[in-house]
């Protein structure tokens, strides 16, 4: 018999903290580990599709109508193979496919243009420091409701320097370290060539191609990821603590149209457990979770 199917036959609150600590850490082991080619191919395959969409829509072979919705799924699907990369999911610095790791990283989240160490670093704080107001970079998604998040991200994005930049800045500048101030360095030039990118082919007579393919998809794309990667799992953004600072919830979308999201609460637990585990791992730890008094809204 699994040590899961024993744990439901067992009275949890017997244990002490530190058994159910041991317990946890028992059931969570056997979903670690082992290579994500599932997040590996989608990298590639999505990226593919993103940059197959410019010759295809600048020649007039596909319409705007269709390039305009095509352009952002491959954005909201860009950032969660970069994001298994940001934890060293694929391969920790020494190991054998640790080129292949920091590939994925740098690759995946092109279409979003988002730079690989900079999403890294600042994504490393928010785990250090989840729903701090002064030292989390992704707390401006806090809202009263998702409709306010959705409406206040989007002004944010029409800015001339959107509050995520802003935020991921100001991180990058607290950090201090070399690789935090070469971040930087990449972040603003990221800013930049987007910019150069949307006035030369609106300059050159693209600009409604320009606009379906990069410029709408990131503003519809962004808000859909930091809806279901940020406010959701985090509402009311309120707790701080292991147990506490994020949720389980279900979502009318599901697994799937939610990046896998309802089950966040399990990479804020065990940041290098591959993301499609999550589902498996969450119906294993259930039990301990409720002990715990974690947040499973409806899950």
């Amino acid at each position: 018999m699994s040590v899961s199917a024993t744990m439901h036959e067992r009275d949890l609150s017997q244990l002490s903290s530190q058994e159910l600590l041991r317990l946890e850490r028992s059931i969570a082991d056997g979903f670690m580990g082992g290579l994500p080619w599932g997040s590996i191919a989608w990298a590639f395959v999505n990226l593919a599709a993103w940059l197959a969409l410019w010759p295809l829509t600048l020649s007039g072979v596909l319409p705007l109508w269709a390039a305009a919705p095509i352009a952002t799924v491959t954005v909201i699907l860009s950032y969660l193979p970069s994001h298994e990369a940001q934890h060293r999911i694929i391969a920790r610095e020494g190991e054998r496919l640790f080129w292949l790791n920091e590939l994925v990283g740098h690759l995946s989240p092109v279409p979003l243009g988002l730079p690989y160490q900079a999403a890294r670093l600042t994504h490393h704080e928010h785990h250090s420091h989840t729903n701090d107001t002064e030292l989390d970079p992704d707390i401006n998604t806090k809202s009263d409701s998702g409709w306010h998040m959705v409406v206040k991200d989007i002004g944010s994005q029409l800015q001339t320097v959107p509050k995520i930049n802003i935020a991921y800045a100001k991180t990058l500048e607290r950090i201090g370290s070399d690789d935090a101030r070469r971040a930087g360095v990449t972040l603003l030039a990221y800013a930049l060539a987007t910019n150069a990118l949307l006035f030369g082919f609106a300059w050159a007579g693209y600009a409604l191609e320009v606009a379906a393919i990069m410029w709408l998809p990131r503003i519809v794309g962004g808000v859909y990821i930091r809806f279901f990667l940020s406010w959701a799992p985090h509402h009311p953004g309120a707790d701080l603590g292991r147990y506490r600072n994020t949720r389980g919830f279900r979502s009318r979308l599901g697994n799937i149209l939610t990046m896998g999201m309802q089950y966040h609460i399990i990479h804020h637990l065990y940041p290098r457990m591959p993301l499609m585990r999550h589902p498996a791992a969450f119906r294993a730890l259930r039990p301990i979770l409720v002990a715990r008094g974690c947040r499973l809204d409806g899950i």
